[in-house]
């Protein structure tokens, strides 16, 4: 009886296992910028080093929660962006036209705030090292 009953619980937990690999599978492929916010995020190149993204947020419109690996941007347009973090924290970001920046590995949701559309092209690098 209690092989029985182990093996019930061994396999409800392999079950349980399973089963949290495939939502956690299902969770980080809905985090791809691409597939949540394609009405904002379009693919322009992608190859086995980088992808490149053109960004455009109209005013009031949303990017939901999102993950980009190591990435470089250079803003085309100012912008007044809402920045939410995955614990709920936010942050108020104005970039500016002609800035170049670097982006260290990154989950958030952005939020135009501002009166007219944000554009940016978003370098994501696919097989950075650690940043020296």
């Amino acid at each position: 009886m209690i092989d029985t009953i182990r093996g019930k619980s061994s396999a409800a937990f392999l079950c349980a296992i399973a089963g949290l690999l495939l939502f956690a599978t299902a969770s980080a492929r809905a985090q791809d910028v691409v597939q949540v916010a394609g009405d904002s995020h379009k693919v322009l190149l992608e190859n086995a080093q980088v992808r490149v993204l053109a960004v455009s947020l109209k005013p009031g419109q949303k990017a939901p929660m999102h993950s980009h690996p190591a990435n470089v941007s250079y803003v085309l347009s100012d912008g007044k962006l809402r920045v939410t973090m995955p614990d709920g924290k936010t942050v108020e970001r104005e970039p500016k036209a002609g800035t170049a920046s670097w982006g260290e590995p990154v989950t958030h949701a952005v939020e135009n705030i501002g009166t007219t559309e944000f554009t940016q092209v978003q370098i994501e690098l696919k097989n950075a090292g650690p940043a020296k």
